[in-house]
């Protein structure tokens, strides 16, 4: 019991002493935050004492940083007015001397100009910038005239021999004079061309000339920007068409090309016109790929970056030039229309074709719509004219009626002219077969130029039944077709009008050779091949005859007298008449004879030998049997000669 009363009070001691170790704590505690307390209120009464010093200390901060900028900003400005006075001391010398240094100081002068744009807070800047831009105006002015000075002195007119240098060695000249080139000038060499000759012009090689030399070139660029960076297009534009249209001109005077109105062209005489025709297609070529192309290049390079300018530059430039060679070609496909002009045409044509990408292609750009339109337009009114000359020469085939008349039944001039006019057609074909394209039909035009082909055949044989019917001797108006048919045929099979036309048509018309040849011989010979039938040769009384029982038995000898007589004298005028004549193919003349032959000579052997005896017994036998069956095959071998009444005998 003891111990427990014990534990209770220990207990009670130990509570007794927590409590006041607590109450000092506490005590403690509070005398702590008091003092702390007492910082807190000192510490924001120095923090107020110093805002003062701190706000002083950052202005003065802010004013140093201030002063570093102004300095900074002095330097910059006295600086650029450095450079300015340098920039106006090289602007005040001119560009002569130093045109690189010219340049850099218009740069300079800009750069300047920008500065003093930006700062309009810089006292007096209006002033300077008055002065800049002043200076820099007249820069400009004597960078125009410098850029005229030196684009006049390296302008010059091309010579032709530069501009033949630069033509594929087909198409140069043998001499310097304009008229000779490659396929220009004549009528033989406009018509000789044929398919590889047109391959060999499309896989060609053109140099173009150097119009200005390469080391200038980076200049004028540098001032054309200057000049376009200044807003002076129009100056610049003004000074580049006034000096390049000029040489330009000049160069194609040069070259031969002449400025011809349609008045003109309508009163020179037909060998004279075509000769120009020939040099005009030359001219072209050299014009395009050359010319133009060279001048194309000037322009790219010179107005690098301006592309619109360059357009509008080389449209001006070239205007005049192309239209002087255009008005030529409109010319000539506006002028009357005649046959002979038809291939004319159609080499201008052809070149007008060819040169379509080329001209696309240079004369590329809005700028220049006008002239690629007019060229379009050129080769669309050849192609036009030549169709139509087509139809007026198939019509004048068919209706030709000139007067010349050929006597002894030869080929017709009509019908040379029309087969080689024909027959240049086919060396034309590509080109006619991208003409009828202009003129689409159902047609292909492989067959539009087999159809337009018979139908001139066709023309020509129709005038020729009418041109045979002004011979009065049958056997001559067969005679005459049979030979004008047979050169058709001949020539046709001869050149590729055969495999256009065909070989039905070939052999069709053989045949009509061989019906006007037996035509020939029916109405020739069947007269004087009567008088050597047996028949009528029986005496009906009177006279003296044979009645040996041979094969004259009962016949009249006067009778056969009368018969050789009148056979000797048709003979002779046969040979006299028929010698005259003309078949001038040596085969179809031989075989005409041989004909002859075939049915004269066993006729007349066979009466000869049957009743020559019953004369040759009488008295002047040889007043009636005067040629034998060899003197007659002499004689045919006369016939179809072509012989003179004043030539002699054979």
């Amino acid at each position: 019991m003891g111990i427990a009363v014990a534990g209770m009070d220990s207990l009670s001691e130990r509570a007794a002493m927590m409590r006041g170790a607590l109450q000092k704590s506490q005590t403690i505690t509070d005398n702590v935050v008091t003092i702390l307390g007492s910082f807190d209120s000192r510490l924001s009464a120095l923090e107020t004492a110093m805002r003062p010093t701190q706000i002083r200390t950052h202005a003065i901060r802010k004013a140093h940083e201030n002063i570093d900028k102004s300095l900074k900003s002095a330097e910059v400005i006295l600086a650029q007015f450095d450079l300015s006075r340098q920039a106006e001391a090289k602007i005040l010398k001119g560009p002569h001397e130093d045109l690189e240094g010219y340049l850099g100081a218009i740069d300079q002068l800009r750069s300047n100009i920008r500065l003093f744009s930006s700062n309009k807070n810089f006292r007096n800047s209006d002033g300077v910038l008055n002065q800049a831009n002043t200076l820099l105006a007249k820069a400009i002015s004597k960078l125009e005239d410098e850029f005229k000075q030196r684009l006049n002195s390296y302008s010059k007119p091309i010579e032709p021999d530069r501009l033949f240098d630069g033509l594929p060695n087909a198409l140069r000249p043998s001499s310097g004079s304009p008229g000779n080139q490659g396929d220009a000038g004549g009528k033989a060499t406009s018509h000789s061309h044929s398919e590889h000759q047109n391959i060999d012009l499309e896989t060609a090689v053109y140099t173009p000339p150097t119009l200005i030399p390469p080391r200038i070139m980076p200049l004028l660029h540098d001032l054309a920007k200057q000049m376009v960076r200044a807003g002076h297009q129009q100056q610049l534009l003004r000074i580049y068409k006034e000096t390049r249209s000029l040489v330009l001109e000049e160069s194609l005077h040069k070259l031969g090309v002449e400025k011809l109105s349609k008045d003109d062209v309508q009163k020179m005489q037909w060998e004279v016109l075509e000769a120009k025709i020939g040099n005009w297609i030359h001219f072209m070529r050299i014009a395009v790929k050359l010319l133009f192309a060279g001048e194309r290049k000037v322009c790219d390079e010179m107005f690098e970056g301006f592309d619109s300018l360059s357009d509008q530059c080389f449209a001006e430039v070239t205007a005049s030039s192309v239209s002087v060679l255009l008005s030529f070609g409109e010319a000539i496909a506006r002028s009357k229309r005649s046959p002979e002009k038809l291939f004319v045409l159609l080499d201008m044509y052809e070149i007008m074709r060819e040169l379509h990408s080329e001209i696309e292609a240079i004369f590329k750009g809005k700028a220049c719509t006008e002239i690629r339109e007019s060229a379009l337009g050129l080769t669309k009114r050849l192609a036009q004219t030549a169709q139509e000359t087509f139809g007026d020469f198939e019509e004048a085939v068919e209706k030709d009626a000139t007067k010349t008349s050929v006597l002894d039944g030869t080929v017709h001039p009509l019908t040379s002219y029309v087969i080689n006019y024909v027959k240049f057609l086919f060396d034309y074909q590509s080109t006619l077969k991208q003409l009828f394209q202009e003129f689409e039909t159902s047609d292909g035009t492989g067959s539009q130029l087999a159809s337009v082909t018979m139908r001139i055949m066709q023309a020509l044989q129709t005038n020729l039944d009418g041109k045979s019917k002004q011979y009065k001797d049958p056997a001559l108006t067969h005679l005459f077709l049979m030979n004008n048919i047979h050169y058709m045929v001949r020539s046709v099979r001869r050149s590729e009008a055969k495999d256009l036309l065909g070989d039905d048509w070939v052999q069709r018309h053989r045949r009509i050779v061989q019906q006007h040849a037996n035509q020939y011989k029916r109405n020739a010979w069947q007269k004087i091949l009567q008088c050597l039938s047996i028949q009528g040769l029986t005496s009906s009384g009177g006279g003296s005859s044979v009645g040996d029982g041979g094969n004259s038995s009962g016949v009249s000898r006067a009778l056969v007298k009368d018969r050789f007589k009148i056979f000797n004298m048709q003979f002779e005028e046969l040979h006299q008449r028929q010698s005259q004549w003309t078949v001038p193919d040596t085969e179809l003349r031989e075989s005409l004879r041989l004909a002859v032959a075939e049915v004269l000579l066993p006729a007349y052997r066979s009466f000869l030998k049957r009743y020559g005896p019953l004369v040759e017994s009488g008295k002047n036998p040889q007043k009636y049997v005067k040629y034998t069956a060899e003197d007659l095959e002499r004689m045919l071998g006369e016939f179809f000669e072509g012989k003179n009444l004043s030539e002699p005998k054979r």
